[in-house]
């Protein structure tokens, strides 16, 4: 993740190493869900990558797309190169050595999705995943995408929309405090829906639109998730400890009898800079 707001935990002052382990965690169990791999897999043939390119991987967490990037453009023998952009120390040090151990050629830098550091035209492919969510100001990110992207150059861009957040069972009148909760944790809640417009902004051309839905199992991902939920919904006064305690036995019921649902739905476009 790159240039977030300071109440990010992925803001790269956030150097607790409790806080990047819960990171690193929630990174890895986001990227075993069905939905995300469906996305990342339309986005990645979207992109196609070509031996011999130069990529970039604008807040690349924990590297595992900027591998892929490095393999697609390493494959054959090829001199492509992969670089990850990744400010917060703690992810780009497990990313790094994640790709030592898988004997990835994808590097890593400490950077700013704001003041990319990087010269104009300088890459063929870009990646960016997640991290305009966490941005104030996204619209000026994109802006440097584009500009380091050479004439011909593709980009894919994925996010969530969090206004598309569904947990239920929930009572009606704590339905809006939940949406509070999920919509206020992103500097930019809505950033899914507006990949397009910041990227034709940019002076990129839309190729191609692309979503999936997160479906969350109740058994692993969604218990801290629903935990993290109801406590901050309280925290903020906008519902009774008796109304999260009710939430959490009506989700708990609901999980043994197969009927919980929690989902979210992210979106990616692909787009190229004119030649």
């Amino acid at each position: 993740m790159t240039a977030p707001r300071p109440t990010s935990a992925f803001h790269a002052a956030n150097t607790d190493p409790s806080v990047t382990d819960r990171l690193i965690a929630a990174l890895d169990v986001q990227a075993a869900n069905h939905g995300v791999r469906r996305l990342r897999a339309w986005a990645h043939a979207s992109l196609a990558a070509r031996p011999g390119e130069r990529a970039l991987d604008v807040g690349a967490g924990t590297g595992s797309e900027t591998q892929v990037l490095a393999a697609a453009v390493g494959a054959d023998g090829a001199d492509g190169t992969a670089v990850g952009l990744e400010p917060h120390a703690g992810l780009r040090a497990v990313a790094e050595q994640r790709a030592a151990d898988e004997g990835s050629r994808a590097r890593f830098l400490d950077g700013d999705a704001r003041a990319l550091p990087l010269p104009d035209a300088d890459v063929d492919l870009v990646w960016c995943e997640r991290v305009l969510q966490h941005l104030t100001e996204p619209d000026r990110a994109v802006a440097e995408m584009a500009r380091v992207l050479r004439p011909g150059g593709r980009i894919v861009l994925l996010d969530t929309d969090w206004a598309t957040f569904v947990l239920h069972p929930a009572a009606p009148e704590i339905r809006p405090a939940l949406a509070a909760v999920t919509q206020g944790t992103a500097a930019t809640p809505d950033a899914g829906r507006r990949l397009a417009g910041w990227l034709t902004g940019a002076g990129l051309a839309v190729d191609a639109h692309g979503c999936d839905v997160l479906l969350h199992d109740a058994r692993s991902v969604s218990r801290p998730i629903v935990r993290g939920i109801g406590a901050a919904a309280v925290g903020r006064g906008l519902i009774t400890e008796e109304q999260r305690d009710r939430l959490y036995a009506d989700l708990e019921a609901a999980a043994e009898q197969n009927a919980f649902h929690l989902s979210v739905t992210m979106f990616a476009v692909a787009a190229h800079r004119p030649s």
